[in-house]
């Protein structure tokens, strides 16, 4: 797969499959055809998009996310591969009954990888990382402390300004937040998909109603890529920047870059399959450490 992000929010359109492609026809406009093997992830927001059963038949059983939005460009519904690996009967039978030490363990690794990833953003930004690294080492199994919390009342107002509050129903720059994590998401829940683990069954996030707990868990320290990119909107148009073609496709950009870590630079799709398979030995093959790319 060539971890394509495609998105259809112009314009109107219609969608189909020919000969192992998503044809996609506009008024106006010579179709265009797209491999359904080179789809990561599909999102649709405008209105008048029409696509057959065979589209998302199609993108599920390559390992592709469809992901479906509202007329704000806000996210509101998600499709997932359902047998993207073929053990996975048999690995959700296991990861249910992974240990909570090691989950503990699991979670402490993510949550250090993150507060480190905003500290590297708000070095970058703000010329400090506010002792972040340095609360990142006094992480302990399971974050009994909620050092997370504490970092993240930090972080928002030295990043957006003191006035800015993280509210997931603002139609500010939270909205550009609200898209790109909920791409990130999507990305997150395929990697964990093809590494043949449950996205709904959570090493921390539990909420009942949340069928993407694991996600959520395993995409933390990835956000921060998204809020330095929200952050140059909002520098170059301002806190209430509309979430339009332009911010939306620099967002979808982090998906489609390359990141560093280490001496190896990879897509941001091939480092999220590397931390899933990661956490996948951790709760299922008595690893002890996940092995997070910091990127």
């Amino acid at each position: 797969m060539t971890d394509r992000v495609l998105d259809i929010s112009e314009s109107a359109a219609a969608l189909s499959v020919r000969s192992g492609n998503v044809v996609i026809e506009r008024e106006d406009r010579a179709p265009v055809m797209i491999p359904i093997l080179e789809l990561a992830v599909l999102i649709v927001s405008h209105p008048r998009v029409r696509y057959s059963q065979a589209v998302l038949a199609g993108i599920a059983a390559q390992g592709g996310a469809f992901v479906v939005c509202d007329e704000k460009h806000s996210p509101v519904g998600m499709l997932l591969p359902l047998a993207a690996h073929s053990l996975q009967s048999e690995r959700f039978a296991i990861q249910a009954e992974a240990s909570l030490p090691a989950k503990k363990r699991a979670w402490r690794t993510i949550i250090r990888a993150k507060i480190r990833a905003q500290g590297r953003v708000l070095q970058e930004k703000a010329g400090t990382d506010l002792g972040f690294a340095r609360i990142a080492m006094r992480v302990r199994s399971g974050d009994p402390s909620n050092l997370e919390a504490q970092a993240s009342r930090m972080y928002w107002p030295a990043l957006f300004g003191s006035g800015f509050r993280r509210n997931r129903d603002a139609q500010d720059i939270n909205a550009h937040l609200n898209y790109g994590y909920a791409i990130l998401r999507a990305a997150t829940a395929r990697a964990l998909c093809a590494a043949g683990l449950h996205p709904a069954l959570g090493v921390h996030h539990h909420n009942r109603f949340n069928p993407f707990c694991l996600a959520d868990d395993l995409m933390e320290p990835y956000r921060p890529l998204v809020d330095r990119v929200v952050h140059g909107i909002a520098e170059g148009r301002g806190i209430n920047a509309p979430l339009d073609r332009d911010a939306r496709t620099k967002l979808l950009a982090v998906l489609g870059g390359r990141f560093t870590a280490g001496d190896e630079s990879r897509t941001l799709f091939d480092w999220l399959s590397q931390a899933a398979s990661s956490l996948r030995a951790v709760l299922m093959d008595g690893a002890r450490d996940l092995a997070l790319p910091e990127i």
